[in-house]
């Protein structure tokens, strides 16, 4: 029983700090966000709440500059301010804004960040296991080639749950009336809007899918569910 000791203080840590990301991540949210005023986006969030049977969907802006979109561990949605900010200018239209909501949504309702834990704690305790074997075979090196797999099977978890969570919103969005052209647009000018160049990246070692095989799975799905094929 000692021999596996340190795999079950590694699984015991990887939860322990989860847990203390979920506190610290609660505590910044609450701490840098205001509840969405926004009368265009509210009316389809109503849309899709009412689409959903939900009495409303409640959205934050989250204080801080880099565009994104979050999805709390507490189920809570955030548009960050510099993505709002990037609607307010004109270079993101209110239906592609909500089609990042929805995508958020997808997180909540597909339960990811339970999974995360659950994959985080994993990976944590079969990165111990695996550099104490390597580490008898290749010693000095075991260690960083068992970090090393681990972070490709992270990155590989985390392109299915983007993958899933962009099949909800596509969804949602056609059952809300929006359809998916706005989810398309959008990813079509993302990479300009976050400075991102994922093009040049390795699929493999990244942790959310290539944005050309992201718009290929919605406009499949897109095309199977409203009978275009």
């Amino acid at each position: 029983m000692l021999r596996f000791a340190p795999i079950f203080i590694a699984l015991a840590y990887g939860i322990a700090m989860y847990r203390f990301s979920v506190w610290r991540t609660s505590k910044e949210l609450d701490a840098r966000s205001t509840e969405l005023a926004d009368p265009v986006l509210l009316s389809l969030c109503k849309d899709m709440a009412a689409a959903l049977d939900l009495p409303r969907i409640k959205v934050h802006i989250y204080e801080i500059e880099p565009v994104n979109g979050l999805a709390a561990p507490d189920g809570r949605i955030f548009i960050t301010r510099g993505f709002f900010n990037k609607y307010r200018a004109g270079e993101v239209t209110a239906a592609e804004l909500a089609s990042v909501i929805a995508h958020e949504l997808g997180h909540v309702a597909l339960g990811h960040s339970r999974r995360r834990m659950i994959d985080f704690s994993g990976q944590n305790a079969m990165r111990t296991a695996l550099a104490m074997v390597l580490g008898r075979f290749i010693p000095g090196i075991g260690p960083l080639l068992a970090s090393a797999l681990m972070s490709l099977l992270a990155a590989r978890l985390s392109r299915t749950d983007e993958h899933e969570a962009d099949a909800y919103a596509s969804a949602l969005l056609i059952k809300a009336g929006l359809g998916t052209a706005p989810q398309i647009s959008l990813f079509e000018k993302l990479e300009n809007l976050t400075g991102a160049r994922g093009a040049t990246t390795p699929a493999w070692v990244m942790s959310h899918p290539k944005t050309a095989e992201r718009i290929a799975a919605i406009s499949k799905n897109d095309a199977k569910w409203t009978g275009q094929d």
